[in-house]
């Protein structure tokens, strides 16, 4: 059972120009959904080499239904922002529809 209880917030940013490339500007970004879903803790790691000292913490987060949400887009969870990582998959099947997204935040 789906409860939907934590509040989450998301975000989207535009694309900007650089001289070579380009890139989202997240310091503009703008909300375009907020309310609760039900956020679940997902496989977390670390990854350890000379060169770089990198872990992830990842989280599964069910939106409900009809919530606007990009594979592009940032998640804002208990005050931290997460990245999606892949496409949202909406379930529509039965009474618990569901956005279900998968959610990961990159510390060094």
């Amino acid at each position: 059972m789906l409860h939907f209880k934590d509040r989450v917030e998301v975000h989207r940013a535009q694309m900007i120009a650089g001289a070579y490339t380009s890139r989202r500007d997240w310091e503009n970004a703008s909300l375009v959904w907020s309310g609760c879903a039900a956020v679940h803790p997902d496989r977390s790691f670390e990854y350890r080499s000379p060169e770089r000292e990198t872990s992830q913490i990842r989280q599964v987060v069910y939106l409900p239904p009809g919530a606007q949400v990009e594979a592009t887009d940032r998640i804002l969870i208990g005050g931290v922002f997460y990245d999606i990582d892949g496409e949202p998959l909406p379930w529509t099947h039965g009474s618990l529809g569901h956005i279900q997204v998968r959610a990961w935040r990159v510390r060094r």
